[in-house]
């Protein structure tokens, strides 16, 4: 028997497709995110209590409040939410994604039906919120480490299905992505050296598969990191290293590869890890445990 066909994702209207994509987002990849948590939201009913409570032809305007400081993304996503719900619905953004917000600060507001507009809220705030949140953490690294050469970088360490959002979230907040998916990086870790014998061997196995493919090794002492360079890697990941074995394998690298921190780092060490002159640190908490920013909705007016 056939699998059944996905539906199609919402076609948005242009103007916020657009906006979409120069933030370096797939538009129909958010609309479709957006529809499946609404829908996920309604579960194939409507909402109840807002068809109780809410006259049909209520309008109003409602205010996206942040509750507490942050750094503030994903106001494209909202207003893709608040679309889906009803086009009817008009938002505009007071603020931009990457910026920083004060607690008491309006972010956007939506004005129309006031059904509509209650519906869309709770999935609106779940995403702008965990966004936000993601982008918030990641500033707060970001700033750990500035003036030095180090940048933040995330990991695949993502919600299932909302990568692309969450490491969206990780550049508004000053943070750089590693790689996307499986198949636009190689990255040899522990489990492939053991499969493949040695560091050595595992790097020319890929190397032989893809040699155009960005590649990076993953090294538990010293010696592995002399392996590595010995094999010509561009990059190394450097995992639970002390910070004096940063600085070893710093001197040891002698800027023939990048080298990448990662394994139990923490933003109290983070100043301290940069300064051995790494150039990356991988946290995959940026996605993995940042806690969400709160920020509420408001009806400020209605009629």
């Amino acid at each position: 028997m056939p699998e059944p066909a996905m539906p199609a994702a919402p076609v948005l209207p242009a103007a916020l497709a657009g906006e979409l994509r120069a933030a370096g987002l797939d538009a129909e990849a958010v609309a479709a995110v957006a529809a499946a948590a609404l829908a996920e939201d309604l579960a194939g009913g409507i909402d109840e209590t807002t068809a109780a409570t809410v006259p049909a032809a209520t309008t109003g305007q409602a205010a996206l409040v942040a509750r507490s400081p942050g750094v503030v993304a994903g106001l494209a996503v909202v207003r893709v939410v608040f679309w889906l719900v009803s086009a009817e619905l008009l938002t505009v953004e007071l603020t931009a994604d990457g910026g920083r917000v004060a607690a008491g600060q309006t972010l956007l507001t939506v004005s129309g039906p006031v059904g509509p507009i209650l519906t869309a809220e709770r999935t609106a705030l779940n995403l702008l919120c965990h966004l936000s949140g993601v982008a918030t953490l990641t500033r707060q690294w970001a700033d750990a480490v500035a003036g030095t050469r180090a940048s933040i970088r995330d990991t695949r360490k993502t919600t299932p299905g909302l990568r692309a959002l969450e490491k969206y979230a990780v550049r508004c907040g000053g943070g750089r992505n590693h790689r996307m998916a499986l198949s636009d990086a190689a990255l040899i870790k522990d489990n492939h050296v053991a499969a493949a014998g040695s560091v050595a061997a595992a790097f020319a196995a890929v190397r032989a598969r893809a040699p155009g493919l960005p590649l990076e090794v993953e090294c538990d002492t010293l010696d592995q990191v002399a392996e590595a360079l010995a094999a010509g890697a561009g990059q190394i990941l450097l995992d639970n290293f002390t910070v004096p074995q940063m600085a070893e394998a710093v001197q040891l690298a002698a800027g023939r590869a990048l080298l990448e921190a990662s394994g139990g780092l923490t933003l109290a060490s983070a100043r301290a890890v940069a300064g051995t002159g790494v150039d990356y640190l991988a946290v995959g908490a940026l996605t993995h445990s940042a806690p969400a920013l709160d920020i509420g909705l408001d009806l400020v007016q209605t009629s």
